[in-house]
């Protein structure tokens, strides 16, 4: 990358965190899409302050051949508008080639979820799963908070050890933007925290007394260079509990359990408005798609159990 597209890319993701707040992963992302934008501009010997329109284009008919999804050339779309408004407001253009750019249409698909079967089989599972006491303790404390709010993972497993504290009936979670939500906590997963707090604060308190280690800001300390429990990590942890709950592990990730609290609520009768603040979503629209879901099951379970179904 040459230097001028390194101090753009670099300028605007600044930007983006000081002005806008956007979170590490959004950073991130917007890194990955612009590095392939520039890494192909440069190709075409063009830089980003003197390309055009068509250019752009050009770029997007490109990765459609390279069979990227549409949902990944609307997203490398948006990351580009997204710079030239930056570099137009900043004075580094005096246009913006990218303002009248219709990005690719997405066919919307529906969230793929858990059934209430799989999910407890999931639960149940965690507390086999793990070498020691406090793998298995910290892994059905993960399963529980996970499915009885509905966070997202990132949310997880940086949770601040202090918004556990006091036997909460209700956690405090910061979400995208730094916005803060409260969501209720299940009998089961108070219980799970409570054993898991217990463990964890014990193996502090001997690692300052014995080492000098400094405790944990943490509810899921690790060596990790966050301090925390890693994705990554509980991404592994959570494919090896589906194996032994029986269920397949292509089809489990934290997030369809995030689609499964919300698709289980509205099964039993939450309203949309209540789902859409226990997620920290921004927009309702986000939310209703949980609906289409719910019919789609419902749909599925006439077209299987239906006497007349069955006849046909």
């Amino acid at each position: 990358m040459t230097p001028d597209h390194a101090r753009w890319i670099s300028s605007f993701l600044d930007a983006q965190a000081a002005e806008l707040g956007a979170s590490d992963n959004t950073r991130l992302a917007y890194g990955r899409d612009l590095k392939a934008f520039s890494e192909y501009i440069e190709r075409k010997k063009l830089t980003f302050d003197d390309l055009d329109r068509a250019d752009i284009e050009a770029y997007l008919v490109d990765c459609d051949v390279q069979g990227l999804a549409p949902s990944t050339r609307a997203r490398r779309l948006s990351s580009i508008k997204q710079l030239y408004r930056f570099s137009y407001e900043e004075g580094w253009r005096k246009d913006n080639p990218a303002l009248k750019i219709r990005g690719p249409g997405q066919m919307k698909s529906l969230p793929k979820t858990l059934s209430e079967d799989q999910v407890e089989a999931l639960l149940g599972a965690a507390r086999e799963v793990g070498r020691t006491d406090a793998d298995r303790l910290r892994n059905t404390c993960l399963m529980e908070l996970l499915y009885a709010t509905g966070m997202r993972v990132s949310e997880l497993v940086s949770l601040p050890v202090s918004a556990a504290r006091g036997d909460p009936q209700l956690l405090l979670i910061r979400g995208k933007g730094d916005k803060d939500r409260l969501v209720p906590l299940s009998t089961e997963a108070r219980s799970a925290l409570y054993d898991w707090l217990q463990h964890r604060d014990a193996a502090e308190d001997t690692a300052r007394i014995e080492k000098g280690i400094k405790p944990s800001a943490f509810l899921f300390p690790s060596s990790s260079a966050s301090g925390h429990l890693t994705r990554h990590r509980f991404y592994a942890i959570i494919k090896d509990i589906a194996v032994v709950a029986g269920v397949a592990p292509n089809d489990v990730t934290p997030h369809r359990l995030r689609h499964a609290f919300a698709t289980h609520l509205l099964a039993h009768g939450a309203d949309l408005r209540s789902i859409q603040a226990l997620l920290g979503h921004a927009d309702l629209a986000t939310t209703e798609i949980y609906t289409h879901v719910l019919e789609e099951r419902l749909r599925e379970l006439v077209f299987t159990h239906h006497p007349l179904a069955e006849k046909e």
